[in-house]
């Protein structure tokens, strides 16, 4: 499998996601802006959305895929699907229950993530009513994860990449056509949920049909449920799930920081986290995606010499993009916050706001995305207790962080500790792996950052240049020239990076990779 060309792909679709994502949330700003009923709907989003990635995304997927790689390599194809039949009749009883008692506790929820709502007794009660409208979500987006997971293990990585976009599909649809029609149109946000959920689950359908994976729900979870291969995956889940959750507490806490802080800083720190979520996708999010299946086939193999090359190709891809992509967003913040929000509801205020949410963020860019990339160095080794041990001490130093940040920039102090705890995560994933000789670095690292570092200290005094000719804020009454104008610093800063890389000997074929 070429490596380059699997992550171009994925990057593609995730581009495609991405793209129809800013165009959501340019909607909701225009539609909706920052105010207590959009902190409402974030707050309750959040609350789905951190059970999918502890239960779905996370958790399961870290501890399913290798186990999933080994069966597939070693035990055939009968003995695959029987797991994949019994993982998935547990999973469907599992996200019953769940569903069920979120549902019912979602006041008691809602209360301990924002509990800075309650002051305004209707707004609660929105956030709560929006939770249960979308706890279902995690349910249809964990067998998204399970199909994920085998499409991905049979290097299918086209469809899981695609099915985000259907979500954001949904939801622009439901801020141009259903809001209006609503008493509360906040609430349409919540039903576009439900239906990207439903729409998500349905397009993998035939692609596990096509490989014949389509998994079999069982009546008796006894047989299941005695299933090894099951129970090594439920092992292996209980450290995965304890690894997820500490960064998820981390959220946690920050959003409740953020309910108690001016109104809209909740909204602010979202629109923030979805321009972050551009870079971290296209680049973390594929680049784990298509490591994780064959750093496992690799570690099944035996084959230490090629799973520490395909680490040391990760990482040079994450400095090569992630590197510019941080110092950009930090140059280039609120040329980004303006063209893409500031307009109807969502004032200059908001703007402004959501600008420093941005700057803090991009500080912890290359961590996280660093952390997508050293984290399967572990999981694919089925060594989860690593990383939960790493994720603690960073949700420990994250808090007192906040401690020293929030009161002095307040919500863009909860950025910055985020970010800061991501490059700590980083740090110590990275010494863990070359302690333990799990990874060893290939020649050539001193000269390549080196260079690396040039262009971009070059490329980031174009993006200065260059932005300093336009009044971003005033050309709010003009968004077509302030697109184009903002198109316009971005080549120049991409034509600047990328000639400076050719000038200094850089050549696109020397990261082309090909996985045995």
């Amino acid at each position: 499998m070429n490596l380059h060309k699997t992550l171009a792909t994925v990057s593609g679709m995730t581009l495609l996601s991405r793209v129809t994502g800013l165009l959501r949330e340019f909607l909701i700003a225009r539609a909706f802006g920052a105010s207590a009923y959009t902190d409402a709907f974030f707050v309750a989003f959040r609350i789905p959305n951190l059970l999918r990635r502890l239960f779905a995304e996370g958790a399961f997927s870290q501890a399913f895929v290798p186990i999933l790689a080994e069966y597939k390599n070693q035990k055939g194809e009968e003995e695959t699907r029987q797991l994949v039949d019994h993982v998935a009749t547990i999973l469907v009883l599992t996200l019953i229950f769940t569903s069920v008692v979120g549902i019912v506790a979602s006041p008691l929820v809602v209360y301990f993530i924002a509990s800075g709502l309650k002051s305004e007794p209707a707004v609660f009660n929105s956030a709560v009513l929006m939770t249960q409208i979308m706890f279902p979500y995690i349910g249809f987006m964990s067998f998204v994860a399970l199909a994920g997971g085998i499409l991905n293990t049979w290097r299918e990585f086209k469809i899981p990449a695609f099915t985000p976009v259907l979500l954001n599909l949904s939801f622009i649809a439901a801020s141009l056509f259903v809001a209006p029609h609503l008493k509360q149109p906040v609430y349409a946000l919540a039903l576009a949920v439900l239906v990207g959920g439903v729409l998500q689950l349905a397009i993998q359908i035939p692609a596990l049909k096509k490989i014949g994976m389509l998994p079999r729900i069982g009546f008796n979870p006894r047989t299941a449920w005695n299933d090894q291969g099951v129970r090594r995956v439920l092992k292996q889940m209980i450290p995965a799930t304890v690894a997820v959750s500490v960064s998820q507490i981390s959220i946690i806490i920050n959003t409740n920081i953020a309910s108690h802080l001016e109104k809209g800083s909740v909204s602010w720190l979202n629109y923030a986290d979805r321009l972050m979520e551009f870079p971290t996708g296209m680049l973390g999010v594929a680049l784990g995606t298509i490591l994780l299946p064959s750093l496992s086939k690799a570690h099944a193999d035996g084959n230490q010499a090629e799973y520490s090359a395909l680490l040391d190709w990760g990482l040079r891809m994450t400095f090569l993009l992630a590197l510019p992509a941080a110092v950009g967003l930090a140059t280039l913040s609120l040329p980004l916050t303006t063209t893409l929000f500031h307009y109807g509801k969502f004032d200059t205020q908001s703007a402004l706001m959501t600008q420093q949410a941005l700057i803090a963020y991009g500080v912890g860019l290359l961590g996280l995305i660093q952390v997508k990339i050293l984290a399967p160095g572990f999981y694919a080794k089925q060594d989860i207790k690593t990383p939960v041990k790493i994720a603690i001490g960073v949700l420990i130093a994250t808090q007192l962080m906040n401690v020293v940040f929030v009161p002095w920039i307040r919500h863009a102090g909860l950025a910055l500790s985020v970010g800061l705890g991501a490059c700590l995560n980083a740090a110590f994933l990275y010494w863990g792996l070359r302690k333990r000789g799990i990874y060893v670095a290939q020649a050539g690292w001193r000269i390549f950052l080196v260079k690396l570092a040039g262009a971009v200290v070059l490329m980031a005094g174009v993006g200065v240049w260059a932005a300093g000719y336009f009044d971003w804020l005033q050309l709010h009454a003009y968004p077509f020239k302030r697109i184009g104008a903002l198109a316009l610093v971005m080549s120049a800063c991409g034509v600047t990076y990328f000639a400076a890389l050719l000038a200094m000997g850089f050549r696109f074929s020397d990261f082309k990779r090909v996985s045995k």
